[in-house]
C-alpha cells in the first residue's frame, strides 16, 4: 500500500511574507486609481496607530479587512488582479529567514505543502504562482455580481477557521498528518496548529503565545538575521517574561 504524503501547513502574512499582502494589495489599488487615494492615508492611519501600540495586531489586521470590503465594492478582478501582478514582484523576497529555511527542509523530504491565508486569493494566487509555488493556496474569495463587479461580501474567509479547511483539504487529496508541520503567527492559526504533531508559534502575537504555552507548542523568533528557538526557555521556566504591549 502506498504511503500517504505527509502535510506542511503555513500562513503567510508575518510568517512567510514579513509584511501583510492585504496592505500592499490595498495600497496598490489605491496607487492605480481602483481605490480612493484617501484610502492610502487611511491604511497609513491604520498602521500608524498599530506601530504606536494603539491596539493589538489583531485590531490592525481587521481595519485592513474592513477597508478593503468597503472600497472593493463595484471594482473589478481585472483591477484586483494587476495590483497583485505589480505588488508581488516587488514584494516577493522579503521573507524571513526561518520560513525559507523551513520550506526548504519540506521540499526536500517530500512534504505536500499548503498555505492558508486571510489575504485575498487573488494576490495569494499571484504570491504562489510567482514566488512559493506551493502545492496549493487558501484565500479570503469576495463574491461578484452579474456584472463581474465585487459586491463587497466576503463569501469565504479562511481565518475563520483553517483547521476545518486543512481537514478537508487532507481528506481529498489523501494526506496524512502524522509528522505533519504547521507554522503560524497569530490566533487564527490556533485550529490547524491544533492537528498537526509539529505545531509551531513564530513570532507569535500574544494570544497564539499564550495558547502555545499552555499546548507545549514550539516557539520561534526571529530577529534582524537570528532565529532563536524559545522554546527551552520556556520549558525550563527561566525568568523570560513576555510582555504584552
Amino acid at each position: 500500500m502506498k504511503k500517504k504524503q505527509k502535510l506542511a501547513i503555513f500562513d503567510i502574512d508575518g510568517t512567510i511574507f514579513r509584511k501583510n499582502l492585504h496592505f500592499e494589495l490595498i495600497n496598490e489599488l489605491s496607487w492605480i486609481g481602483a481605490f480612493p487615494m484617501s484610502v492610502r492615508r487611511k491604511l497609513t492611519e491604520v498602521y500608524s496607530g498599530w506601530l504606536a501600540h494603539e491596539g493589538t495586531y489583531e485590531d490592525y489586521r481587521k481595519a485592513i479587512v474592513s477597508l478593503y470590503a468597503e472600497h472593493i465594492k463595484g471594482c473589478t478582478e481585472e483591477s484586483v488582479r494587476k495590483a497583485s501582478q505589480i505588488v508581488v514582484p516587488f514584494h516577493a523576497k522579503r521573507t524571513y529567514i526561518f520560513a525559507e529555511e523551513m520550506i526548504t527542509k519540506f521540499r526536500k523530504e517530500g512534504y505536500h505543502i499548503l498555505a492558508v491565508s486571510g489575504s485575498p486569493l487573488e494576490i495569494v494566487e499571484e504570491y504562489n504562482e510567482k514566488y512559493l509555488k506551493f502545492d496549493s493556496v487558501y484565500g479570503s474569495v469576495y463574491e461578484q455580481d452579474e456584472a463581474g463587479l465585487y459586491t463587497g461580501v466576503a463569501s469565504f474567509e479562511p481565518s475563520r477557521n483553517k483547521g476545518d479547511i486543512v481537514k478537508q483539504y487532507a481528506y481529498e487529496h489523501k494526506l496524512d498528518l502524522t509528522d505533519s508541520y504547521g507554522i503560524g503567527d497569530t490566533e487564527s492559526d490556533i485550529s490547524f496548529l491544533k492537528l498537526v504533531d509539529h505545531p509551531i508559534a513564530f513570532n507569535p502575537n500574544r494570544n497564539l503565545l499564550d495558547a502555545a504555552k499552555k499546548e507545549g507548542w514550539r516557539i520561534m523568533v526571529e530577529k534582524k538575521d537570528v532565529v532563536y528557538d524559545m522554546t527551552q526557555c520556556i520549558e525550563a521556566k527561566k525568568d523570560i517574561e513576555f510582555r504584552s504591549i
